[in-house]
């Protein structure tokens, strides 16, 4: 991440992850206690109906504390370059900071339009791609992660109440610093100040 440190420092930015994940209404896998022999079966609702769509923003700046934004995007399983362009602009009226943009090789993310918006806002805007098939450079996997296991125990009734979770865990997330700090050191990346 150095090349992307040294640009965030130089144009005194915040370093901002994005990465998308998804949740249908069937709770992940997950392991549950039962009497030896008798295999426990949890019945679902739903019948694989219903999908949550989510964009987050890890964003850090040495000195500061880390800050995760989310969005939700009602039942498609993927985003729009329109719906990225918004995400940024709503991260950038929140941190009301010049950015650098980290995220991995979607198609939509190179899409012509989405280029064409960052290159109009290079005053405020740099973009970097993680290495293709490198999902462990990205902290935000550890947000996912961390979510979904929390999510093991829990059937949810419909997509609204799936959605009021996922909110709900997320924030929880979004309080914990530490945690947050976490998912970046799983990473191996560091932020380091230069005096």
């Amino acid at each position: 991440m150095a090349p992307g440190e040294r640009l965030a420092a130089d144009l005194g930015a915040v370093i901002c992850f994005e990465d998308e994940a998804g949740q249908g209404l069937r709770p992940p896998k997950g392991r549950s206690w039962a009497p030896r022999g008798r295999t426990p079966v949890f019945r679902v609702r739903g019948r694989r109906a219903g999908w949550v769509s989510i964009a987050g923003v890890l964003c850090f700046k040495p000195g500061d504390r880390l800050r995760l934004w989310r969005g939700r995007k009602g039942e498609r399983r993927g985003f729009t370059w329109s719906e990225y362009r918004d995400l940024i602009v709503a991260t950038h009226n929140q941190l009301r900071a010049p950015m650098v943009w980290i995220w991995d090789n979607l198609n939509v993310h190179k899409a012509h339009e989405l280029i064409e918006f960052i290159d109009a806002n290079r005053d405020w805007l740099r973009v970097v791609h993680l290495p293709s098939y490198a999902p462990d450079l990205n902290p935000n996997e550890g947000v996912w992660s961390l979510l979904k296991r929390s999510l093991t125990d829990f059937a949810a009734a419909d997509l609204d109440h799936l959605v009021r979770v996922v909110k709900r865990k997320l924030k929880k997330i979004q309080y914990r610093p530490d945690v947050l700090d976490g998912c970046l050191t799983q990473t191996g990346l560091t932020l380091t100040t230069t005096p």
